[in-house]
This record gives C-alpha cells, sequence and structure tokens, in this order.
C-alpha cells in the first residue's frame, strides 16, 4: 500500500517494553543506531511484535525536528546524525532532506527556522523525533 509518509526506515525489534495501555518498542534500524517507538499494547499485539521481527519505523516529515548538533538535557532520545542532503525552501515552509546511517529522512520545518539554523546541503545535524510520533508497520 503506497503511504504519504516519505520517513520509512528499515529496523529490527530489539526489545518491547510494555506498560498497562502503551508500550516502547526499541529498533535497531539498518544503519546502527536504535529508535524507540511509544505505540499502544494493541498495536503490539496486532502486528504480533517481538524481538527478531523486520518493521519500517514510519515517521511524518512534519515530526521530524532539527538541530544543528547533539543536545543533552531533552525528553527526545531519537537523536539520529544525519548530512543535509537537499533543501526547498518556500516562503513559509522548508522541507530538508537528510541522509543518516540506514537511510534517509525528510524534515518540514519553518522557513525561518531553516534560515535561522543555516542549513545548506552537507551540513551536519541532528534528526530529533519523539516516540510518541513513531508508527510501526510490519512487512
Amino acid at each position: 500500500m503506497p503511504l504519504s509518509i516519505r520517513n520509512q526506515l528499515p529496523g529490527t525489534v530489539t526489545a518491547i517494553t510494555p506498560g498497562e495501555a502503551m508500550a516502547t518498542v526499541r529498533v535497531g534500524l539498518a544503519g546502527g543506531h536504535d529508535i524507540t517507538a511509544a505505540i499502544t499494547r494493541d498495536a503490539v499485539e496486532d502486528l504480533a511484535l517481538a524481538p527478531g521481527s523486520e518493521v519500517r519505523v514510519l515517521v511524518k516529515s512534519t515530526e521530524v525536528s532539527l538541530a544543528t548538533g547533539p543536545l543533552t538535557g531533552l525528553s527526545i532520545r531519537n537523536q539520529l546524525p544525519g548530512t543535509v542532503t537537499g533543501i526547498a525552501t518556500g516562503n513559509a515552509m522548508t522541507t530538508v532532506r537528510i541522509k543518516v546511517p540506514g537511510g534517509d529522512l525528510t524534515s518540514a520545518i519553518t522557513t525561518d527556522a531553516a534560515t535561522d539554523l543555516a542549513l545548506s546541503p552537507g551540513i551536519s545535524v541532528v534528526a530529533l523525533i519523539k516516540s510518541t510520533e513513531i508508527a510501526l508497520a510490519t512487512p
């Protein structure tokens, strides 16, 4: 099924921590980094997720924030280092293409933010993604 979600990274479930209604699912990405998704326990069961399950990590471009360096003291644990490979600037919004280990991401940020960060191809960035903004899909 085709999706409008451009950010689709392949990975393997490495751990699941169940909670009362939600669970955190740690996924090892093809590039060697880990990412954590917070999804419902029902979704874990419906997808039959277990360590070793192959999944696709799905993230809308509007949910990928950018920083120009690693951040500490932040609740966002999903921080993927990458390099800007392209920028499409509009009046209000800018899309930024980023090469991360194991794949590519697109971030949709305000043009003001892109200007303030002085983004251009070749610049190192960190993609920040809240665990609650990640969906998982199985093959």
